[in-house]
């Protein structure tokens, strides 16, 4: 058998150290359930203008500890004058698999989709804030971040073997100068906005451990969602 090198040593030593903290405790037999983060995901558009009031009330829950507030940027509001500076296709792609998981039969922003199990249009603070409350639960998946590495703990297996996905976002803001479409002449500030979300792989109700590729800027923050596939309900989140 090859020797591992000290690199190799100290990172299974890490992994290691992550899988035991995330496994379920053995007299339980179950992992314990622990507070979950909402996740609260705002699929909007620079170039819509109904989206500014959803916009403010994410920027304004970015650092709530107990949320993960994600700004997603679709694609389909760019040819009608103006194309959004952050928007992606696969964020686009997204909103569409929730409509698949959520039985509806469009698309349209500003829409907020809570853990991936209730939606609403997110622009009212009130409604929104009611909804955080009822969509928070606990969660008895544990997921940990750390050196380059997440690792997750075991439980209820899903159906199929649910999605694990890394998402990589701007917590600092961004004032968007609006030059043309339904926003032209606005200064949009822009907080919490996904920049990458790759798919590590999948999870099958058994610990596992995924590396993260580096990210493309040191301002970025982590995230990582275990989400049932389809659009389904997300499991369980951590944020680094």
């Amino acid at each position: 058998m090859a020797k591992l090198s000290e690199h190799g040593r100290a990172r299974r030593s890490v992994i290691a150290g992550m899988l035991a903290a995330a496994a379920p405790a053995a007299s339980g037999g179950a992992a314990e359930a622990q507070p979950g983060v909402v996740v609260v995901e705002l699929f909007q558009s620079q170039g819509c203008s109904s989206c500014p009031p959803a916009n403010a009330n994410l920027n304004a829950l970015a650092d709530r500890p107990d949320l993960l507030a994600l700004s997603f940027s679709v694609t389909y509001w760019d040819q009608l004058g103006w194309k959004d500076t952050f928007a992606k296709p696969e964020y686009t792609a997204r909103q569409w698999a929730y409509a698949q998981g959520l039985h509806r039969a469009n698309v349209a922003t500003p829409q907020v989709v809570l853990n991936g199990r209730s939606e609403l249009v997110g622009s009212d603070r009130r409604q929104l804030e009611a909804a955080i409350r009822a969509a928070a639960r606990p969660s008895s998946l544990a997921v940990s971040l750390a050196a380059g590495e997440v690792a997750l703990g075991a439980g209820r297996a899903p159906m199929s073997p649910a999605d694990v996905w890394l998402v990589r976002f701007d917590p600092r803001e961004q004032q968007v100068a609006v030059r043309r479409g339904e926003n032209g002449g606005k200064t949009l500030p822009h907080r919490n906005i996904v920049r990458q979300l790759v798919r590590l792989g999948g999870w099958k109700g058994t610990p596992a451990s995924f590396r993260l590729p580096a990210s493309p800027d040191p301002a970025f923050r982590t995230a990582v969602l275990v989400q049932t596939r389809s659009g389904g309900p997300i499991l369980a989140a951590a944020k680094g």
